[in-house]
Order: structure tokens, then C-alpha cells, then sequence
């Protein structure tokens, strides 16, 4: 099977653990060992989050005040192709060096979305409630509750498309384990007044769903969407929280999710089942297997059922 792996940010930094190199080795060692274990069977292509790395890349630039701050969409290149490297050193340890790529991928966003308008994606650390509005004081960030903490948000346009999706699917006919669309890709709308050509936005693209227009495009047989829970679930946060296990698009769409953790990841396995591939999957890095296997976690598909089957490309 072709497969698509969108590694969350638990994957390379839990909630507070600090934002050094080491913890974030560490723990990309952890995600590679079950990486690996899916490639040794099937083709694997390998997105992630990057949260964390662009908050902490946005808060060190701010601090050099001989230096403009650079923009997120450059901060973003910066962690794509930091934590594709990271990936590529442990995956190394499990798979031929040689079949191993990242890709830096820029992701086209409408210019007049909603959304550029209305920070809502988390990014960077957590802080307490006074540090938080130093900083947004600081350098006018715009700054909101997350749980008991703090955090940057910024705005989160939809991806439209890929422009490197054909470079992506030549490596991947290839047979390269290929990590890229990193952090939902770097945003970029096209240039107007008939100019060639693109340019960055002040933005990021959430990752789970730049994952599910990744694997229509490649037409994946599933997009395994890992994260730091085993499964979603109805009425998240209540007494009432009930584990969601095989369900259809329709019938997931009926329920509610939080718009900024397990929203984007229900959209984007609606849309991507609904594309035509054979299942998406939400669970456990420790699961990747079994979720493949329709063995554990959430598992869409057409007919709510954990039939396994694939498709041509």
C-alpha cells in the first residue's frame, strides 16, 4: 500500500519538555523505529508538525533587534528542512540512507481566505498568563488559552495545492521514503496581475489537512494521522467521552470536534475518504501498525466498516 504518515507534534516535542535539540532527537528516535517498521512493508510518505519549532525560530529571531524578524513562511522552510534532517539521520538506522529524501514543499493558499484575517493555529511554546502578554505586548502577537496555559496564534489559510506534487510523485514511483510537506508546507499564493510565480504569507498551514490533500493527490491508499491520544471521541472533555472506533465521513461529520487539535485531523480523514481513498486512520505513534491494520484507533472510511483494500494509481 501507499501510505501517508502525518507524525503530530507529540512526535517530536511533548507539552512541556524543553525546545532543545536533544529532546527533540530523542523523541524523533522513538517516531522512526515505527516509521521504519511501516516501510519495511509498504511505501511510506512522511509528513509532520512543526509548531513548536516555528514558535521557538519566530521567538529567537524577535529577540535579535539588529535583525528584522524574519516571516513565518521562511521560518517554516527553516523547521522543514531541520526536522526532515532529524527524520532522515534515524530513519537511517532502519532503511537504506540512499532511499531516504526531504522535500521542501510550498502549499497554495487563497489570498482572500477568511482565515488570514482570523489567527486561530497555535504555534511555539506554552507560557503562563503574564508571560504570554508581555510578549504579545512585545511584539504584538495575538496570544490565547490553551488548557491551563498560554500560546501564539497565528492565521491558518486551507491549502488549494501542491506545487511540487509532481517532483513528490516521482520520488516516490522511485520508491524513496520521502518526508515533505512539513509543517502543512510553506504557504504561498501566486502572483497577481498575471506575474509567474509565488510568494510567501505571513501564515501556516495546518498540517493534517495539507496531509489529506497530500494523499488524494499521491492517491494514497490510507493517511494515518498520529497524535498523543489513542482515538477520537464524542464529547470530548466530559464525563460523557466515548472512544469513536470504524465510522463513515457522514457520520463523523455530524459530531463536533475542537477546532484547534482534533477538528483539522476529522476534516482531513472526511476529505480524503471522500477523495476515494480506502481508509484514514487517528490514533497512537505506538499504534501506526495496528492503525494500518484497522486494528486500533479511529478508522474512516466510506462504509464505517475495517475492511482493508487498495486502489490503482
Amino acid at each position: 500500500m501507499l501510505v501517508v504518515i502525518a507524525l503530530g507534534g507529540n512526535a517530536l516535542l511533548r507539552r512541556g519538555q524543553p525546545l532543545d535539540i536533544g529532546a527533540q532527537r530523542a523523541n524523533v528516535m522513538v517516531a522512526a523505529s515505527v516509521l521504519a517498521e511501516v516501510a519495511r512493508d509498504h511505501q511510506l510518505v512522511i509528513t509532520h508538525g512543526n509548531g513548536p519549532q516555528v514558535g521557538l525560530l519566530a521567538l529567537q529571531n524577535a529577540a535579535l533587534s539588529e535583525v528584522a524578524p524574519y516571516p513565518l513562511d521562511v521560518i517554516g522552510a527553516e523547521t522543514e528542512g531541520m526536522i526532515g534532517y532529524l527524520l532522515e539521520q534515524e530513519l537511517g538506522r532502519y532503511l537504506p540512507a540512499g532511499q531516504l529524501a526531504t522535500l521542501l514543499t510550498q502549499v497554495v493558499v487563497d489570498p482572500n481566505d477568511p482565515a488570514l484575517l482570523h489567527p486561530a493555529k497555535a504555534v511555539g511554546p506554552v507560557y503562563d498568563q503574564a508571560e504570554a502578554a508581555a510578549l504579545a505586548h512585545k511584539y504584538g502577537w495575538r496570544v490565547v488559552r490553551d488548557g491551563e496555559y498560554w500560546r501564539r496564534v497565528v492565521p491558518s489559510p486551507e491549502p488549494i495545492s501542491l506545487l511540487e506534487i509532481a517532483s513528490i510523485r516521482i520520488l516516490v514511483k522511485a520508491g524513496i521514503t520521502l518526508t515533505c510537506v512539513g509543517g502543512g508546507g510553506i504557504p504561498v499564493v501566486r502572483c497577481t496581475n498575471g506575474a509567474a510565480g509565488v510568494s510567501g504569507i505571513e501564515a501556516v498551514v495546518d498540517k493534517d489537512l495539507a496531509a489529506g490533500l497530500l494523499a488524494a493527490e499521491l492517491n494514497a491508499d490510507a493517511l494515518i494521522m498520529l497524535t498523543d491520544v489513542d482515538a477520537a471521541r464524542r464529547d470530548w472533555g466530559t464525563p460523557a467521552a466515548t472512544r469513536i472506533g470504524a465510522v463513515s465521513p457522514h457520520e463523523l461529520r455530524r459530531l463536533e470536534f475542537a477546532p484547534g487539535s482534533m477538528g483539522p485531523k476529522v476534516k482531513a480523514a472526511c476529505r480524503f475518504v471522500e477523495s476515494g481513498g480506502s481508509f484514514a486512520a487517528i490514533g497512537a505513534l505506538d499504534d501506526a501498525v495496528d492503525l494500518l491494520n484497522r486494528r486500533a484507533g479511529t478508522i474512516v472510511s466510506t462504509d464505517g466498516s475495517d475492511t482493508v483494500s487498495t486502489r490503482p494509481r
